[in-house]
């Protein structure tokens, strides 16, 4: 079956001396995993290497057997070129962190267009906006509605937050229940979005600690959920 879709680079992972393993997500079929053999080794191939850094936008041409294995690319193209993700120390550590995160929140190999173009769209934001410190936070809330855990906006003013639910709460009915400073900083974010919320001022230990706090929203809702191993740098860019 031949698909072209426009499609994300989630991850990329050397096989071999020369073949490359990558994850895409793409429109028109979800999560895919493609096997490009010989694409680091040759200077005249189709493929080139840049073509595949994390996050990258591109126009595929795939063969897909939908049998769950190894699919191939017959052709790929870079769209929405980015001017500094890669380039900007600060954005490319953002980079990396989403995708670890996508990498292991996203395991559905069906289309879901609604997520697929809050992708594209935040890629782009990031990209061409400076002030990134919350960009992270601001994307793991926005994405888990994606993901059909979003936290609930109801009853804001109740004192507690419950992770395991996604609800606040009038009473700590489990030892996940938030309360505090996080819960402030909670109801701060879910009244904002991408271009305003940096009006959400915090210090680099508040952004941290909220951060852990989110990574364990989503282990406690997606099985097999992995905190990313470049939360520490992540964590000292914006401290």
């Amino acid at each position: 079956m031949i698909v072209n879709s426009k499609a994300i680079v989630i991850s990329a992972l050397k096989y071999g001396e020369a073949d490359l393993i990558v994850n895409l997500y793409s429109l028109e079929s979800g999560l895919r995993t493609y096997m490009l053999r010989g694409i680091l080794k040759s200077k005249k191939g189709k493929f080139k290497v840049s073509q595949f850094q994390l996050l990258t936008q591109l126009e595929i041409v795939a063969s897909h057997k939908n049998k769950g294995t190894l699919e191939y690319l017959k052709d790929t193209k870079v769209i929405n070129t980015y001017t500094s993700l890669y380039t900007n120390m600060i954005k490319t550590s953002l980079v990396m962190f989403i995708a670890e995160v996508l990498k292991s929140a996203i395991r559905e190999e069906e289309a879901n267009p609604a997520l697929y173009h809050f992708l594209e769209t935040a890629f782009s934001w990031l990209d061409l906006h400076d002030k990134t410190a919350n960009f992270h936070i601001m994307f793991l809330l926005k994405l888990s509605g994606f993901l059909g855990f979003q936290p609930d906006d109801l009853n804001t003013e109740q004192p507690f937050f419950n992770l395991l639910e996604g609800t606040f709460e009038p009473v700590k009915t489990n030892d996940y229940c938030v309360e505090g400073e996080n819960l402030d900083i909670l109801r701060a974010f879910l009244n904002v979005n991408f271009n305003d919320m940096q009006r959400v001022k915090l210090s680099g230990e508040q952004r941290a600690d909220f951060l852990r706090m989110l990574l364990l929203y989503y282990e406690l809702h997606i099985e097999g959920f992995r905190k990313p191993k470049s939360l520490t740098v992540l964590n000292e860019i914006f401290n």
